[in-house]
Parts: C-alpha cells; sequence; structure tokens
C-alpha cells in the first residue's frame, strides 16, 4: 500500500511538471512568433520608406536617385569599390576609372584564384559610374557641337 501511494505521488507531480513545461513552451513560442513577427513587419516598412524616398528623388529630376533604384548601387559606394573620387561637378577622371576597373576586374579573376562576387561588384560599380557621368558627358558634347557648329564624320572608302 505504501508503495502504490508513493507512485500515484510521482505520477501526481510528473503531471504538474509536464503540465506547467507545456505551458512555458507554449508562452515562449508566442513570445518568440509575436518578436520575429514585430521584426519582420518594421523591417518591411523600413524597406517601404527607403523605396519611396528614392522613388521620390527619382520624380523630383535627381539622375543620381533614379540610377541608384536602378542598380541598386549608390554612387559613393561604387567610389569606394573603385577607390576614385566622387565627380564634382560632373567631372571625373574617366580614364582612371577605367584603369581602375580593368587592374580590379583582372587581379578577382575567378581562374587566378580570385573572387567571382567581387568581380562582379566591380562590373556594377563601373556600370553606375557609366550611369552618373553619361548624361553629363552628353550634355557636354551636346554644347560643344552647338558652340563649334555641326560638323559631321566623313569616311572615304
Amino acid at each position: 500500500m505504501f508503495f502504490t501511494s508513493r507512485i500515484a505521488a510521482l505520477v501526481g507531480v510528473a503531471a504538474n511538471i509536464l503540465l506547467q513545461a507545456h505551458k512555458f513552451v507554449v508562452t515562449a513560442f508566442l513570445t518568440g512568433s509575436r518578436i520575429l513577427g514585430r521584426s519582420f513587419v518594421a523591417a518591411y516598412k523600413q524597406a517601404q520608406a527607403a523605396s519611396a524616398y528614392q522613388r521620390a528623388q527619382a520624380k523630383a529630376g535627381n539622375p543620381s536617385a533614379g540610377a541608384s533604384l536602378s542598380s541598386g548601387m549608390t554612387l559613393d559606394e561604387a567610389c569606394k569599390i573603385l577607390n576614385v573620387k566622387p565627380p564634382a561637378g560632373g567631372q571625373a577622371n574617366v580614364e582612371e576609372v577605367l584603369s581602375r576597373y580593368k587592374r580590379l576586374f583582372d587581379a578577382n579573376d575567378p581562374q587566378k584564384g580570385g573572387s567571382f562576387y567581387l568581380q562582379s561588384k566591380i562590373v556594377r560599380a563601373k556600370e553606375r559610374f557609366e550611369r552618373e557621368i553619361g548624361p553629363i558627358r552628353e550634355k557636354i558634347e551636346q554644347e560643344a557641337e552647338i558652340k563649334e557648329g555641326f560638323k559631321p564624320k566623313v569616311y572615304k572608302d
């Protein structure tokens, strides 16, 4: 009799522990889910705000913002990757950018032990730089053509 009453008491204690453990697991799961949900909502709101800001900058006529939106890289990031100074007033040393691009692209060749990821970042940086300078170069060439007059290139065979 003594033995069976001890077993019954142990079973009761074990059931109580399992009930408390169940409550703890459910509470931990719900709290973790709530925290994770809030984190995702905050990240989504931040991404939406950044996207809306970039679209507003592009609509306002800022050419740099439109290029950043399409490439996913800012001009500052591109300059840091290629280790060149940002173009001041639309003036940039294109030869320096191209020489840095070629050197870094060749140095990161995967067949020579380089990184394809870094190589692709270098290509994107050059493309971003070209998108920034392209319209400025066209405008300068157009103004020079207006100033000097239209002189078509004629090739003789």
